[in-house]
C-alpha cells in the first residue's frame, strides 16, 4: 500500500483506523457470527494493512509532533467548557446555598447590586492576600454583598478555625472576627484563635463552648460537597457575579469582574 499524505488524509485514516476492529475483534466477532448464525463484519482494512498504517502514524506524528499538541489543546479545551457546564448547573441548582446562605456568613451591603461568593481558608495565605483587595473593593464600592463560604481545607487548625468563626455569630461578632482572624499575620491555630477573639471583644469561655455545636459539621460538610460539584480546587476560589474564578487574582482584575457583572445585568 502507498499513501500520498496530507493532514486531513492522516485525521481520516486514523479515525477509521481507530474505529477499525482489531485482530482479536475481528476474531471474536466471527466466534459471535458463528454461534448467532449472523455474518461477520468485513473489515476495510486487512491485519497487515492495519499494522502498516500504525507505523504510518507513528512516522507522521514524529515528524509533526505539532499535531499531538494541537489535539492535546483540542481535548483540554473542550474539557473546560464541559466544566464550566457543570459548575453552571450547579450554580443554578444551589443558588440559594451560594448567594443567600443559612448560616449568613455574609459581610457588605446585604441589599448589594452584585454578589461576591468566598470560598476560603483562614490558613491559606493567597486568602489572607485577597481578603485586603477584596474588603478595600466592598467599603470603596459600597454596592456589593460578599458571601463568605468557610472551606477548612488546610488541616485540623483550619477546621477550629472555621468552627470559632460560625460560633461568633451567637454573639453577633462573626464580621468582626472573620476579619482580624483572615487578617491574623502567621498560623492559625488555638491560640492564635484565643488572641483573636479576645481583641474582638467575645467571650472566649463561652465561644468554645459554642463551637461544639453539631450543626457546624454539617456546614462544613455541605460547603464542602458544594465547592467539589463546583470543581473547586483550591482557596480562595471567588464567584463575581456568576462568574467563577480561582485564585487571589488582585483588586484590578477583581474590579473588572465587578463591572462586566453590572454590565450584564444592565
Amino acid at each position: 500500500m502507498k499513501f500520498s499524505w496530507s493532514f486531513a488524509a492522516f485525521v481520516l485514516a486514523l479515525a477509521a483506523i481507530l474505529t477499525e476492529p482489531t485482530v482479536a475483534q475481528d476474531k471474536a466477532s466471527a466466534v459471535k457470527a458463528a454461534s448467532e448464525k449472523t455474518t461477520p463484519e468485513k473489515s476495510a482494512f486487512t491485519p497487515a494493512q492495519r499494522e502498516e498504517l500504525k507505523v504510518l502514524f507513528r512516522d507522521y506524528l514524529i515528524k509533526n509532533p505539532e499535531v499531538l499538541a494541537e489535539a492535546i489543546q483540542a481535548l483540554q479545551a473542550k474539557e473546560e467548557a464541559a466544566k464550566e457546564e457543570r459548575r453552571e448547573a450547579t450554580i443554578a441548582m444551589f443558588k440559594d446555598a451560594l448567594y443567600n446562605p443559612k448560616e449568613q456568613t455574609i459581610l457588605g451591603n446585604l441589599q448589594g447590586d452584585i454578589t461576591i461568593v468566598e470560598f476560603f481558608d483562614y490558613n491559606c495565605g493567597y486568602c489572607k492576600s485577597m481578603f485586603n483587595d477584596l474588603i478595600s473593593t466592598i467599603k470603596s464600592d459600597g454596592k456589593i454583598k460578599l458571601v463568605l463560604k468557610e472551606l477548612p481545607i488546610l488541616g485540623p487548625n483550619s477546621v477550629t478555625a472555621t468552627k470559632a468563626a460560625l460560633a461568633s455569630r451567637n454573639q453577633r461578632k462573626y464580621p468582626e472576627f472573620h476579619q482580624a482572624l483572615i487578617s491574623y499575620k502567621g498560623p492559625v491555630n488555638e491560640a492564635a484563635i484565643t488572641a483573636v477573639a479576645k481583641g474582638v471583644g467575645l467571650n472566649v469561655e463561652k465561644l468554645l463552648e459554642d463551637m461544639k455545636d453539631p450543626a457546624f459539621d454539617d456546614i462544613i460538610e455541605k460547603n464542602r460537597d458544594l465547592a467539589q460539584a463546583m470543581d473547586v480546587t483550591g482557596t480562595p476560589a471567588l464567584l463575581v457575579g456568576g462568574t467563577f474564578v480561582g485564585g487571589a487574582i488582585g483588586k484590578d482584575k477583581l474590579k473588572n469582574l465587578i463591572a462586566d457583572a453590572r454590565k450584564q445585568k444592565s
